[in-house]
């Protein structure tokens, strides 16, 4: 009598898992194709794309053409060129850089040079850079993507910077509907804030739960960067684990 349950358990089981291959087999978006594939990326970027994911990243995320999307803390532009070819000319690309504080030194470097060189590039000629403190984030007009990535946990860290109000300033700056995706070098679970400022990672529930105190839903997680093998115990610039890092993704809606 238990034997026809077990068969029907069983191929539910092949059925689930070959649902599970298909989906992360499931092809990427032309634009997104498209844009990794744009050959006046740099070639070190290019390299860095087998750890970093971006096509399935940008599919996960949902990026469209026609999208304006705020990147926040855009370093090199690594993502910037990205979604600048995904969105096309009908879309625009904000990326939002920290303005020096007050009583920073005359020679402080220009975080924003090498992202101004990608917007001053005809190539992407709808990526603008915003400088401005982050204590006063905006950008020119509503967005559909509000995006973050191995920067949020530099947040807890910006001098006079409140997480809480930040998140809120982010939920103001989207469209009814748009999406707040947070990228991150994972900490040990349960370690809250604790290794933001020492070893630049942050615990996934801790994010999750700060987001969502300033009013966001939460549509879901992906596991595409994760590292079982990372012990969350050492810096994420250190040789044994740079580029290989634990990453979680969290992918929020404002309603």
């Amino acid at each position: 009598m238990t034997r026809f349950p077990r068969v029907l358990a069983a191929a539910l089981a092949v059925t689930l898992m070959l649902t599970a291959t298909c989906a992360s087999a499931a092809p990427i978006p032309g634009n997104i194709a498209a844009a990794v594939a744009d050959g006046s990326r740099p070639e070190a970027d290019k390299i860095r794309d087998v750890n970093r994911k971006p096509a399935e990243t940008l599919a996960f995320t949902g990026v469209k053409p026609g999208m304006q999307i705020a990147e926040v803390l855009p370093g090199g532009g690594y993502f910037t060129r990205i979604f600048s070819k995904a969105v096309g000319s009908s879309g625009h690309v904000y990326a939002l850089v920290p303005a020096p504080l007050a009583d920073a030194p005359a020679d402080v470097p220009d975080f924003a040079a090498r992202v101004k060189a990608i917007a001053a590039d005809p190539n992407y000629s709808n990526v603008s850079v915003v400088v401005e403190p982050f204590s006063q984030l905006a950008v020119p007009a509503p967005v559909d993507l509000v995006w973050t990535s191995q920067n949020y946990h530099d947040l807890h860290n910006f001098p006079g910077l409140d997480v809480g109000i930040f998140n809120k300033m982010v939920f103001d700056d989207l469209k009814p509907g748009g999406i707040y995706l947070v990228l991150d070098h994972a900490a040990e679970a349960g370690s809250g804030g604790r290794d933001t400022k020492t070893l630049h990672r942050i615990d996934p529930e801790t994010v999750k739960k700060e987001v969502l105190a300033a009013g966001f839903v939460f549509l879901g997680k992906s596991d595409l960067l994760h590292q079982p093998d990372d012990s969350h115990s050492v810096k994420v610039f250190d040789p044994a684990v740079r580029g290989k890092t634990d990453q979680f993704i969290l992918k929020f809606r404002k309603p």
